[in-house]
């Protein structure tokens, strides 16, 4: 939808595309599929696509600034995570999410991490959710000047909902929420 409103012939896009393969965009004449029909499923394609592996790969990353399973630091963050999270802790731990899971991340599976984020968040009590806090945030601060390991650990958690809960939500296509937005439209229109 902001793809169609906002890429015209004077569209970044359009005009990379025009630079770079020395064509207009009605080129070439009279055919079906012309350089502009080409940056129009470029960029489709790209939005759809982007948002979720660039959500995924955040997801990632912050797995990866925490300390890494197989290490001594590691192994005993690990098990803090498990002792303060409990049970819930079993969603995001390596022994049962491991490397697998996140390959198929980097393969473009959009929300098997986010589930298991979400649901380890979900069952946390704020007791537990205060422990994983500290947990998180003590392995952080080692490399930070900031004040309080349990802040970021708090920032961690909820950069990690926020972005897991944009995974699931981006998961959507169009086809499954075209009829959602007509409404939404509609509705905000008449109000």
């Amino acid at each position: 939808m902001i793809i169609r409103r906002f890429l015209d012939d004077d569209g970044e896009l359009a005009q990379h595309l025009v630079q770079q393969l020395n064509t207009s965009l009605d080129w070439p004449e009279g055919a079906g599929l012309t350089t502009g029909h080409v940056a129009k499923i470029a960029s489709a394609a790209a939005c759809d696509v982007s948002y979720n592996q660039a959500a995924n790969g955040h997801l990632a990353d912050l797995f990866a600034v925490l300390p890494l399973p197989g290490t001594p630091e590691g192994d005993e963050f690990w098990g803090a995570m498990e002792e303060a999270g409990g049970e819930a802790a079993l969603y995001i731990d390596p022994g049962n999410m491991g490397g697998p899971s996140f390959d198929r991340l980097a393969r473009g599976n959009e929300g098997g991490i986010a589930d298991r984020v979400l649901s380890f968040l979900a069952e946390l009590d704020d007791q537990r959710r205060d422990a994983v806090t500290k947990v998180i945030g003590d392995a952080l601060a080692h490399d930070t000047l900031v004040a309080g390991g349990r802040y970021l650990g708090q920032l961690w958690l909820r950069d990690a909902e926020t972005t897991a809960w944009h995974v699931l939500l981006a998961r959507r296509r169009l086809h499954e929420t075209e009829d959602d937005r007509k409404r939404f439209f509609e509705a905000w229109g008449d109000a």
